[in-house]
């Protein structure tokens, strides 16, 4: 399937929630509706998509502004892409070896993401260094371990309990010395109350840092979409301590609740840089506005 195509499939219960519900409504408009109560009805419809409430609420202003023509699907659908597109573009990276930091709490489905990410990464024309700075899971390790053979990357590790600030100083001066383009480095899942595990991301950007100049040049949060607004939380406390620079939506085809995309570029402010939108290897997509909002407006029925 095509990019666009594999979308569509993995929002596809989001649709359901989402478009399906909003192509009611606007047929319940038509048949001759209050203003009030298409308001009223809206606002349930995005707050359940989890769309959150700082974006209903500009979406619900939009409706009543709105003087013209255009439908409320239409208008919905133009809305979501300008919310979607407000933090901006990933600024463009010119260092070499480029550090990407991947982070987030555990059964966010992160070391899945950072194998599928080094297939992408390859497919583009980098060369890399798969770092597992997870000590404690060995599991973690050879799964990374696998997938690195299988794009012909690099691969370091450390010994089990080891420092994990160490490992990647390695990574990080091995990918120097073999003129690497990136640097992929896998964290260990933590929770985001644990200030000891969240100080540890702290001390492994510090010595990131002093590896190569601004390292490191990306740090993407890995988010489960399933789990919704409870996300925001997670997302705030990272954002805080590790730097994030981009968010990793993944598990979307699992839920109704393909609206968080939007929560989370209205609510933090942060770009969405990939989204998982299955279980097949090439399921892990480049993230676009446009696409993501013609996705849920198109569905695979």
């Amino acid at each position: 399937m095509s990019v666009f195509e594999r979308l569509r499939t993995g929002l596809r219960r989001t649709a359901e929630q989402l478009v399906g519900r909003l192509d009611g409504l606007s047929a319940g408009r038509a048949a001759g509706g209050t203003a009030v109560d298409t308001l009223d009805d809206l606002e349930g419809i995005l707050l359940e998509a989890d769309i959150g409430v700082a974006a209903t609420g500009r979406l619900l202003q939009a409706a009543r502004d709105h003087r013209g023509d255009e439908d409320l699907r239409t208008l919905v659908k133009t809305e979501l892409v300008r919310v979607l597109e407000s933090p901006g573009p990933a600024p463009l990276i010119d260092a070499k070896p480029r550090v990407v930091l991947v982070v987030g709490v555990n059964g966010t489905g992160k070391t899945t993401t950072v194998g599928r990410l080094a297939r992408l990464l390859t497919l583009s024309g980098d060369q890399l260094v798969i770092c597992a700075a997870d000590t404690f899971r060995a599991a973690a390790v050879e799964q990374l371990e696998v997938w690195a053979k299988r794009v012909d990357a690099d691969f370091i590790r450390a010994r089990p309990g080891s420092d994990p600030a160490a490992v990647v100083f390695d990574a990080i001066t091995a990918g120097k010395a073999r003129g690497r383009d990136v640097v992929l480095v896998d964290t260990a899942g933590r929770l985001h109350t644990r200030a000891n595990l969240m100080d540890e991301l702290d001390k492994i950007r510090r010595v990131a840092g002093r590896a190569v100049a601004g390292a490191p040049h990306e740090t993407l949060l890995v988010l489960d979409a399933t789990v919704g607004q409870n996300g925001l939380a997670q997302a705030r406390a990272f954002l805080e301590t590790a730097g994030v620079t981009g968010v990793v939506l993944t598990k979307l085809d699992g839920t109704a609740k393909g609206g968080i995309a939007v929560a989370i570029a209205s609510e933090l402010g942060v770009p969405i840089r990939y989204v998982g939108v299955g279980e097949q290897l090439d399921d892990l997509v480049p993230f676009s506005a446009t696409e993501y909002v013609d996705a849920l407006f198109e569905p695979v029925w």
